[in-house]
């Protein structure tokens, strides 16, 4: 865990430098009033950028003084946000300008540049403050259909709840946790499944943040896999605490769901980096359905999509995700797809389906511009088709 702590904070001081110094040097150059004030400009930047160094550091050391202080969260994952922002902006510029170089003078690429910049630093700002308020207001109710191949007649039009990424923590506590429950409840689920990401700190600390998770209701039960967050602050104490709130936490194993003597499989693997924290929890899709009832329906709960290829090969009909939260804000939500091939809502792999969800809550940056926090109820129907083979 040591030297996993000083690689984080190597690589963080690195990214933080390197893009502070991409930011100031773009903008000096094109904006020609601050080269009277340099060392103002220097020394603000990378003022921030040893700021968001020391809190990140901090909040890992002394995670409990840093959840109780609500305004350095605020102030380190507000200006975070914004400078995610700036990032894009200053490099779409820069992108612009490059093309546009040689069809114009000089002179005009330098007021072109100083405009771009100007501009860059108005919409990045305005994006924030605009995302600030889309992510405090809540999730909304996402409704999806998946049609299953010979599904069980007793099962068609059954409700599945999904939240996930609700990430309690810093920024996000038991007022916003209510609301989602409140959501929740109001949906009649037959099951609730959580698909990991749910903290950002210790049993201890957040404990009474999650205490309304204790009012969910589903009758068929309340279901919980890990995410990589569970496994940054103590997995196995986390998982203690979900089942003392009634949840079960399937972890690389599988629960038989009955209605009127039919049944479906509900699957769940730990995170798909679990190995990487304890190798005894490593993600394991057919050793979680071992044992099955032959033929039945199979629907897998795995916090990151990129299950998907192991679900296949264990006969998976439908995977829940989560953990991309689908780029979260624009205009990272552009570039998501780079890293995950399934990253926001509904697809079809060969036969199975995968549905990812956005992320009830947020992470870091308390922005969500463009992309909606959302609870997911998702309705099985049943279709007569021949089912391929497991």
């Amino acid at each position: 865990m040591l030297l996993r702590f000083i690689l984080f904070s190597v690589v963080l001081t690195i990214v933080l430098c390197a893009v502070t110094y991409y930011i100031g040097l773009r903008f000096i150059k094109r904006v020609d009033w601050l080269k009277k004030y340099s060392r103002w400009w220097w020394g603000s930047l990378f003022g921030f950028a040893m700021f968001q160094l020391v809190m990140s550091l901090l909040s890992r050391i002394y995670p409990e003084p840093f959840l109780q202080w609500t305004i350095l969260p605020v102030l380190m994952y507000g200006s975070l946000g914004f400078f995610a922002c700036l990032l894009f902006y200053v490099l779409a510029v820069d992108t612009v300008l490059f093309f546009t170089k040689y069809l114009s003078s000089e002179a005009k690429q330098t007021d072109y540049g100083r405009r771009g910049f100007v501009s860059a630093s108005v919409v990045a700002f305005f994006s924030s403050i605009l995302g600030m308020f889309q992510a405090v207001s809540g999730p909304k109710v996402c409704e999806v259909e998946i049609p299953l191949a010979n599904l069980p007649k007793e099962f068609d039009g059954f409700k599945i709840v999904q939240i996930s990424d609700l990430h309690v923590g810093p920024l996000i506590g038991r007022a916003y946790t209510q609301n989602v429950v409140n959501i929740a409840n109001s949906l009649g689920a037959d099951l609730i499944a959580l698909t990991g990401d749910f903290v950002d700190g210790t049993v201890d600390t957040l404990r009474e943040d999650l205490t309304p998770l204790t009012q969910l209701k589903a009758k068929h039960g309340l279901f919980f896999v890990t995410g990589n967050h569970e496994y940054y602050w103590g997995a196995e104490a986390w998982c203690q605490e979900f089942r003392r709130m009634g949840f079960r936490v399937l972890l690389n194993e599988h629960a038989v769901i009955t209605e009127n003597q039919s049944s479906i499989v509900l699957a769940g693997v730990t995170d798909y980096r679990a190995y990487q924290f304890d190798v005894a929890h490593a993600t394991s899709p057919s050793k979680a359905l071992e044992g099955h009832p032959k033929d039945a329906i199979k629907i897998l709960l795995a916090h990151q999509p990129s299950s998907y290829e192991e679900a296949f090969k264990a006969g998976v009909h439908l995977q829940l995700s989560g953990h991309t939260h689908g780029g979260q804000f624009f205009p990272w939500s552009l570039v998501v797809g780079l890293a995950h091939r399934y990253f926001k809502g509904l697809y079809n792999h060969q036969g199975m389906w995968i549905y990812v969800n956005r992320g009830t809550g947020y992470w870091g940056p308390p922005i969500r511009l463009g992309v909606p926090s959302e609870v997911t109820l998702l309705k099985l129907k049943r279709t007569v088709v021949e089912p391929r083979a497991s």
